[in-house]
């Protein structure tokens, strides 16, 4: 299978060219959870992130989820086990608080695919459009953006918009087109999508799915709405060519929920996972009678991946990276972002 993937990148510190042994990072996560409470400093982690930097963190979740957390928190300082725009993000809804993030190179190739610059002249050509983006944007973006959503959420967002603006509201949705396309498969509308992806998620083909489930023929199928197979999967349910039973389009937050009820039931089953790797931990953490299988065992985010556990505890040692957004920036950014967290 050959998936597009971020360039390699090397890690730097005194880690680097190994992986940490179990005694490392008992050592390393002794220190880090010592420092967080010296420094008043919260560690907030998204699933994609490398199991020991989700065991050592205060919360773990996905982008809504994290949003919540950051707004809530009463630390002084939070340190983002993330991608830049999750840091960009938590600054914005806590401008007196600091936020870090261990590298400045962990960034985001959907938030990538479109600039602040792009998204003016897209707002030029439909004036009276109302613009959804998905919380992976900069900063930038955001300050341009109406409304902002998850995958958790994109649905309700847009819905609202529908029964709040009028039915005819043109929307103008972005920058991820297989999440666009869910939106409108699930509404049955069609909207202005801007034609951008995550690497990693359209990477995951439909040719990987159907291997992976020939191979496993009674597993649940657990799918992102991001990924690059999405819509020809939905597609082949509603032609009858793919039952349906089984099948859970599911954000990564809704594939936690997914895991904690199986649990509950005492399942022990097989599900097939179509997202990014690092999601595999947290399942397995909250099933462990469930066996769950990466839809494609390559789908791993570079990005995600350079987040170490030396390098959140260099963060917390000497204060760095600070993530700062500017206030005229950060202030127009807010708006969206609150929306988004409103609605749920």
């Amino acid at each position: 299978m050959n998936l597009p993937m971020a360039p390699t990148l090397p890690l730097t510190g005194p880690q680097a060219g190994h992986s940490l042994d179990a005694q490392e990072i008992r050592e390393l996560s002794e220190q880090v959870r010592a420092l967080a409470a010296d420094r008043n400093a919260v560690i907030l982690a998204h699933n994609y992130q490398v199991p020991e930097v989700q065991d050592v963190a205060d919360y773990v979740g996905d982008s809504l989820g994290l949003s919540r957390k950051a707004a809530e928190t009463d630390s002084e300082t939070i340190v983002f086990c993330g991608v830049h725009f999750m840091a960009e993000t938590a600054s914005i809804l806590c401008p007196e608080k600091t936020v870090l993030i261990p590298d400045l190179d962990a960034g985001c190739s959907l938030a990538a695919s479109i600039d602040a610059e792009q998204l003016a002249e897209w707002r030029a050509r439909y004036p009276r459009g109302v613009v959804v983006m998905y919380v992976n944007t900069t900063a930038e973006v955001k300050a341009l953006t109406d409304y902002c959503c998850t995958s958790a959420n994109a649905v309700e967002v847009v819905r609202h918009i529908y029964a709040t603006h009028g039915a005819d509201t043109e929307i103008l949705f972005g920058p991820d087109m297989w999440l666009g396309a869910y939106v409108e498969k699930e509404l049955g509308r069609r909207m202005h999508v801007w034609d951008g992806e995550c690497h990693v998620h359209a990477g995951i083909r439909p040719s990987d799915i159907e291997a992976t489930r020939a191979a496993h023929p009674g597993a649940d199928f657990l799918i992102h709405p991001e990924c690059g197979c999405s819509t020809s999967v939905m597609e082949y349910v509603a032609a009858g060519d793919v039952s349906s039973e089984g099948v859970h389009m599911l954000s990564t937050g809704g594939m936690l929920g997914y895991a904690e009820n199986a649990e509950r039931e005492a399942k022990g089953s097989q599900a097939v996972v179509a997202t990014e790797i690092g999601m595999l931990y947290p399942l397995r953490m909250a099933a462990p009678d469930v066996e769950f299988i990466p839809a494609n065992a390559e789908a791993s985010c570079q990005y995600m991946k350079m987040i170490t556990l030396p390098k959140l505890r260099d963060a917390l040692l000497e204060g760095k990276f600070e993530v700062r957004v500017p206030e005229e920036i950060a202030v127009r950014a807010r708006v969206p972002i609150d929306r988004m967290v409103a609605l749920g």
